[in-house]
């Protein structure tokens, strides 16, 4: 909840059983229909166009709409129907130019925010917070376009407070406004402060002189384990453009690779230093921030930084000769255990010449600092989208995928909604606490080179998303990865070697050998069927080329049940259980239980319940985009081809901690829902392929 925002000192600490999932009504066919908008789960009535149902307790930490397009909003929150709106909805043909979120003391800035604000998005970061089930639906459905972060947690996850329903008269607390507020400014105190001595801040500064293509050595810290808690740079004003020739370069503890290596303007969250408008900030970010005074550009981070022995910071000039730099560290002891937290990475990747029909790779851990296993958290990107002024690479949607699953458990509608904005920022700049366009000229009317380069920036802090074991993180280059701009990235992200989630079990439905080994049974299961098809990513081809062909696999569905043993590690901190589907049978339910392993029979007593496993829709959604702004909803089917999906289910400690298998039921319970009021049913079953057992655990970190 709020604690996510005010212990953000905590950024850096380990996850362990949070669970991260982005939802959107992307094109489920894998194009770009409408620019991703109004593909609906499914219709209960024509004002009531279901875009995220979930029947799991959690936290909805952020929401993007395009504009009022959409509102009202239904937040049905534990069964109580909460409706949200902007104020331009009473009027949307004629939108009122300083809208906000109603109602407004729920929805306060700057925690939410408007199109008039955004340059074309309405942003909420307002956590919501649900203890069976959460439902989103739209009102109206011309241009409904949205994505939504949620997390969900292990049963026994030692959370900083419980979770509990939201209700219009929760309203954010004052020190939550106040802390986002300061984006801009010194979060820390400095070390002379009473503040700063409670904490024991160190402050060390110098300045350093950067000569043509050569690299400077700032400092090297020796007497960790400690945290970087500020970090600045500043240098006369007349040298900003030169400064995008030089890379921040950090090592921690001595290891083989920086993990930052990254050009300097990019890192503090903009393409360029150009100021175009002559503005004090060009970024306000919360945890960056680029300033302007009349005789120098300072750049600020404070992103909480570990390290356990040393630290090792430099400056690599690219360029010609650069004079004298300022810059200043602040830091804090660090008395934890050191796998409680990671080290602070970005993750620079240049890509000149995007590949046709497949996305950019922004971060693959499994190849980063020599790969291997990797437990953390993904925390943001900033990046430059064409370096010639074109706004047209927007249309690419993010796509990220955690700890091996095939299906991305975040899918997103575009590039320019990924950094806060909609309709290409209408060209303008824009920056906020967690997302922002800080530079780039109107298409086709940039004053100089400089200006015509394009970025944003995205920062997750409650939304940050958690990974036990490995992380990719993918954009789309344009709306069907056509795009040959110019694109450069930077992946914000903790990281420590090693892994807290582990997986300890398989079992292949449809293979005698696994089947029998798993003690699987079924009893009204269909015979084993193969299934070719695809998991959802961009489109099937490219210029003539086939660039995800299709596979097959073998699996069963049923009506009944199905019970099956895994094996799993007796130090477990949960169990994520992870299902191979066939996506073609609609608003897959079950409820599930667990029972000990070790019992040959277990009696009606031994089964404890775990939960219910819900996956809304289906490769088949409701597309309504009337043309009009409050024209009726539309009943149009689309039939994507990608009918493979992994889907997960977090099983609590209770039910876990050390055993070293647990028995398994599926009971699929149906949900009898046309896709809309009079369609035609479709066949209503549990679909099952694989099934994966992963054991959240304790990584083994040794320095």
């Amino acid at each position: 909840g709020y604690d996510a925002y005010l212990q953000w000192d905590r950024w850096p600490y380990q996850r362990i059983g949070a669970r991260a999932y982005m939802r959107s009504t992307y094109d489920r066919k894998g194009g770009n229909e409408s620019a991703d908008a109004s593909h609906f789960l499914f219709q209960l009535a024509d004002d009531y166009n279901v875009t995220l149902d979930l029947e799991v307790p959690g936290i909805l930490y952020f929401a993007r709409y395009n504009h009022w397009h959409g509102s009202p909003w239904h937040y049905v929150v534990d069964g109580t129907d909460h409706l949200i709106q902007e104020s331009s909805t009473a009027d949307p043909d004629h939108p009122k130019p300083d809208s906000i979120f109603l109602p407004a003391k729920s929805f306060p800035q700057p925690l939410a925010w408007t199109w008039s604000a955004t340059k074309g998005a309405d942003l909420s970061w307002v956590p919501i917070g649900f203890e069976k089930s959460f439902r989103m639906a739209y009102s109206r459905t011309h241009y409904g376009t949205g994505y939504y972060i949620y997390h969900q947690y292990v049963g026994g996850t030692k959370l900083s407070q419980p979770i509990k329903s939201w209700d219009q008269n929760t309203y954010p607390a004052q020190d939550v406004l106040d802390l986002l507020n300061r984006a801009g400014t010194d979060l820390m105190p400095r070390a002379e402060s009473d503040e700063g001595k409670k904490i024991g801040l160190k402050e060390q500064a110098g300045n350093v002189r950067l000569a043509a293509r050569a690299t400077a050595d700032i400092v090297e810290l020796k007497d960790g384990p400690m945290m970087i808690r500020a970090m600045e740079f500043s240098a006369p004003r007349e040298f900003a453009l030169e400064l995008s020739k030089v890379r921040l370069r950090i090592t921690w503890d001595g290891r083989d690779q920086p993990s930052i290596d990254a050009p300097l303007p990019l890192f503090f969250g903009a393409g360029s230093l150009y100021n175009r408008d002559e503005k004090e900030h060009l970024v306000k970010a919360l945890p960056m921030n680029i300033r302007f005074d009349k005789e120098r550009i300072h750049l600020s981070c404070y992103f909480p930084m570990p390290f356990f022995k040393s630290a090792r910071v430099q400056l690599v000039n690219d360029g010609g000769e650069l004079g004298f730099m300022h810059w200043s560290l602040r830091t804090i002891p660090y008395s934890g255990p050191p796998e409680h937290v990671a080290y602070f990475h970005a993750t620079y990747q240049d890509h000149p010449k995007p590949e046709r029909g497949r996305d950019l790779v922004l971060l693959d851990t499994t190849k980063a600092e020599g790969g291997g296993d990797w437990t953390g958290q993904f925390i943001g990107t900033s990046f430059i989208f064409s370096h010639d002024a074109k706004l047209g690479t927007l249309e690419g949607d993010p796509r990220f995928f955690f700890d091996d699953s095939n299906t991305p458990q975040a899918q997103g509608t575009g590039t320019e909604e990924w950094g806060g904005g909609g309709d290409y920022w209408g060209g303008r700049t824009m920056t906020l606490p967690l997302a922002g366009h800080p530079v780039g000229a109107p298409q086709g009317k940039p004053k100089s080179p400089e200006d015509a380069i394009e970025s944003a920036y995205r920062f997750l802090l409650a939304d940050l998303m958690p990974f036990g074991k490995n992380a990719r993180i993918q954009l789309e280059h344009g709306g069907t990865n056509e795009s040959a701009e110019h694109y450069e990235t930077i992946t914000y992200w903790y990281g420590l070697p090693g892994s807290s989630l582990v997986k300890t079990d398989e079992l292949k439905i449809a293979d005698p050998a696994s089947e029998k080994d798993h003690k699987y049974v079924s009893p009204d299961a269909s015979t084993p069927e193969e299934i070719v098809s695809r998991y959802e990513l961009g489109p099937d081809s490219a210029g003539g080329i086939e660039i995800y062909p299709a596979t097959a696999d073998k699996g069963r569905h049923t009506t009944g049940t199905s019970e099956f043993t895994l094996k799993i590690r007796p130090d477990n901190l949960g169990v994520m259980l992870r299902r191979k589907l066939d996506y073609a049978f609609p608003n897959q339910r079950a409820e599930v239980f667990i029972a000990d392993a070790a019992l040959e029979a277990p009696a009606a007593s031994d089964w404890k319940p775990a939960g219910i496993w819900y996956l809304a829709g289906s490769n088949v959604c409701i597309y309504s985009n009337p043309k009009p702004e409050l024209g009726p909803a539309e009943h149009n089917l689309r039939t994507s081809n990608r009918r493979f999906r992994d889907d997960e289910l977090l099983i609590s400690r209770d039910l876990t901690a050390g055993r070293s298998s647990i028995r398994i039921r599926i009971k699929f319970t149906p949900v009898d829902r046309p896709l809309f009021p009079g369609n035609p049913m479709q066949p209503l079953a549990w679909s099952e392929l694989k099934y994966d057992a992963y054991c959240f655990v304790m990584p083994e970190f040794k320095q």
